[in-house]
């Protein structure tokens, strides 16, 4: 069934990611309470991004914050991009994996207690030049 493999996989290497990305694996906070800090700033153009980051009352502001400045200089130094044209296209985050501890209770009874990551990926694209 399968036919012309090594094609489709070089084809799919030519056109892989072109868009300045960076990524954060295995980040010591909730999924669920990340993406409500990722919602502020998805679409939004980067410079807006980072102050509305910067002051956001959140614990997962500061790793997505962290992350964004790594977008941008990944923008910058290894595909030439200006970073005053650049804005967050995609803004994801997936649930990693789950640390699993024990807490002591009462009468020889142990609770789990769950440790949830998270990975977190920022996406940027360049503003297309209005004519």
């Amino acid at each position: 069934m399968a036919t012309r493999i090594k094609e489709k996989a070089r084809a799919r290497h030519e056109n892989r990611e072109k868009r300045p990305h960076a990524t954060a694996r295995y980040v010591r906070i909730s999924s669920r309470k990340v993406k409500v800090v990722i919602d502020l700033i998805r679409g939004k153009k980067v410079g807006e991004a980072l102050s509305i980051l910067e002051y956001t009352p959140k614990a997962a502001s500061e790793p997505v914050l962290k992350l964004l400045k790594s977008a941008i200089a990944n923008a910058e130094n290894n595909l030439d991009m200006n970073p005053d044209n650049l804005y967050v296209v995609e803004v994801y985050a997936n649930q990693g994996p789950t640390l699993k501890r024990l807490r002591a209770r009462a009468q020889g009874r142990a609770y789990r207690i769950r440790k949830r990551t998270s990975h977190i990926t920022i996406v940027l694209d360049e503003l297309k030049a209005e004519a």
